[in-house]
């Protein structure tokens, strides 16, 4: 059996529906478990507009150190930093899942994943890089980007039950528990540098360059999107499998992703359509009900001096760098 999940906060539900309704349209078979990094008995909350999919709450998983992760992270970090905890999780309560793979929940699943199937029958662990070629001007996103936030993305990991996966999980956990910090001035970007040792600390790892995983706006400029017959395809050959919109608010629906200035809907409209079906599924899921509940954990700081680090450190690096020297 194959259990996919994702994880959010209760603003984030919308994205985690539609996810969920683009796996059980493709791939009926598999499980899909939404890890809520929140609490809903504390909320007023219209239950019927909740996800028709299981909600574990990130109390239930027993994370030993849970109080001290609340108070050292961020809504993103802590997120983030809870990802391997959920599929130690998995691996010991679900002996019955072969395979478990992590969505971020601002994915959309356009395809049966057979080709993820035939993969983790043969690896153990499975990671897609941001990108298979360079970038050839100065936009932002660019390698310099990535260099500080990882080469590979975790808002996708796929592991097979398997020695390696567990020891995978288990060093994962230990590094996120303290170091799941956007830090850049230290080289950390929540749990993506240590992601970056998997191919070195552990066996049987897939780095998977098929064009149709993860697409996103750091991979678009190697990646042309096509529809044929209802079937989206990439470079006109190979089968989207999934698609990233990271960075994409409908509030700014003109915009590809806050993120980067690279890609843009007038210069690519092989796009279009992709971001309109994603609004529209956002908008059907109750995006503008969600978006406005504040998670539980995450306290709001106490001094300004802390949002303005937080801010700065989210900047691109070149515009952080003209504040420093102005």
């Amino acid at each position: 059996m194959t259990l996919a999940f994702t994880l959010c906060s209760v603003n984030y539900l919308a994205q985690a529906h539609t996810l969920g309704d683009s796996l059980k349209k493709h791939n009926p078979d598999f499980r899909f478990v939404i890890g809520l990094v929140d609490k809903l008995d504390t909320k007023d909350i219209d239950t019927s507009k909740l996800p028709d999919y299981p909600l574990l709450e990130l109390d239930k998983i027993q994370i030993a150190d849970l109080p001290g992760m609340c108070a050292r992270y961020d809504i993103t970090e802590l997120n983030t930093a809870v990802k391997p905890y959920y599929l130690d999780y998995f691996l010991r309560n679900n002996p019955e899942a072969t395979n478990i793979i992590y969505f971020d929940p601002d994915i959309i699943v356009f395809d049966k994943l057979t080709h993820l199937e035939e993969s983790l029958q043969k690896y153990d662990i499975v990671v897609t890089p941001h990108t298979t070629t360079p970038y050839n001007d100065t936009k932002w996103q660019n390698e310099e980007d990535i260099v500080n936030t990882g080469v590979f993305n975790f808002g996708f990991v796929a592991i097979r039950r398997s020695d390696s996966a567990r020891k995978m999980v288990d060093w994962w956990c230990q590094k996120l528990e303290k170091e799941c910090l956007i830090d850049l001035c230290n080289g950390l970007f929540v749990d993506q540098h240590w992601a970056d040792f998997f191919p070195v600390y552990f066996d049987n790892v897939l780095i998977n360059k098929h064009l149709g995983y993860n697409v996103a706006y750091w991979n678009l400029h190697e990646r042309i999107c096509t529809e044929k017959n209802g079937r989206w395809f990439i470079n006109n050959s190979t089968a989207l499998q999934f698609f990233h919109y990271s960075g994409y608010l409908i509030a700014k629906p003109n915009e590809v992703s806050k993120y980067q200035n690279r890609i843009n809907f007038e210069d690519r409209p092989d796009i279009v359509a992709l971001f309109e079906l994603y609004r529209n599924e956002l908008l059907k899921n109750n995006e503008l009900y969600w978006k406005h509940f504040k998670c539980d954990y995450i306290k709001p700081p106490k001094i300004k001096r802390y949002l303005r680090v937080r801010k700065y450190l989210k900047l691109p690096l070149e515009k952080l760098a003209q504040l420093v020297e102005s």
